[in-house]
């Protein structure tokens, strides 16, 4: 069975939620994981530091380095890469995780939160990916992994919320690019959920009453797990969650229900 044991991930967002259970689900295997976040400090509405991570991970077998980063800045990324590849000596996996959301109209979108979605969404994946391409060119085995949707045209997926659209499909576009331009040298793929994710973030954005019909973060890392277990020519892919490890032999999803028997609500840009 393939694993990461002894790969080094670079991991943006790791300090709560779906990053932090990549990071969890790598750690099991002895990979070793750089927290790529800006909170240091306890958040009144989201818990978790880069430290809290960095002391589970090591609690789950892997190694951890929590660095305190802000994609929006190339000069703070390069400086993490540069101390990941000091601390671990390469990078395996880019994954990048860190997003902004705001599920709001053009006219109620703000043009800070417009541009903090695009500084973070698609321009820092592409600038963390930039940033780890050299050592990933280096790897045995390596990976990008941007958590981006499939690109779905439709317009129903622009309609309410054009801002947060355009962020995070430019983000997949990240995807599409990369794959063609490093065919062969780096597999680069995006991963979405079929539902929606219970995550504090996210428990913020629909409220308490609908986390019951979510999955929990599990089900992402143990797909990520698949994805970044695969090989070179597995590229260029949108993949969902669950078609993942429905691919990998899974057949119980109960085990990642928030309400088991609860229906579930399916996430954005899937029809």
């Amino acid at each position: 069975m393939v694993t990461l044991k002894g790969k080094v991930l670079f991991v943006t967002g790791a300090s709560r939620g779906i990053g932090l259970a990549i990071a969890l689900r790598a750690a099991r295997d002895g990979a070793s994981v750089a927290i790529i976040a800006k909170t240091t400090e306890p958040h009144p509405k989201l818990p978790g530091t880069i430290y809290t991570a960095a002391d589970e991970i090591r609690q789950a077998g892997g190694r951890a380095l929590p660095i305190a980063c802000d994609i929006r800045f190339a000069e703070q990324v390069d400086a993490a890469v540069a101390q990941t590849v000091a601390e671990f000596g390469g990078i395996d996996a880019c994954v990048n995780n860190a997003s902004a959301i705001s599920l709001t109209g053009t006219l109620e979108t703000p043009v800070k939160v417009f541009d903090l979605m695009n500084q973070i969404n698609y321009r820092g994946a592409w600038l963390a990916s930039r940033a780890c391409l050299p050592h990933l060119l280096k790897s045995a085995s390596p990976h990008i992994l941007n958590l981006s949707p499939p690109l779905n045209l439709n317009p129903q997926w622009f309609g309410p919320h054009t801002p947060y659209t355009i962020a995070k499909y430019n983000m997949s576009l990240v995807t599409l690019g990369l794959a063609e331009e490093f065919k062969g040298k780096v597999a680069v793929n995006s991963l979405w959920p079929q539902t929606i994710i219970s995550t504090a973030a996210i428990w913020n954005v629909i409220g308490p009453d609908l986390i019951k019909q979510c999955r929990t973060p599990e089900i992402m890392a143990d797909a990520a797990h698949a994805i970044l277990t695969r090989r070179l020519d597995f590229t260029g892919q949108f993949l969902i969650d669950e078609q993942v490890l429905r691919d990998a032999g899974v057949t119980d999803f109960s085990q990642y229900a928030c309400s088991p028997g609860e229906p579930l609500r399916r996430d954005l840009f899937l029809d």
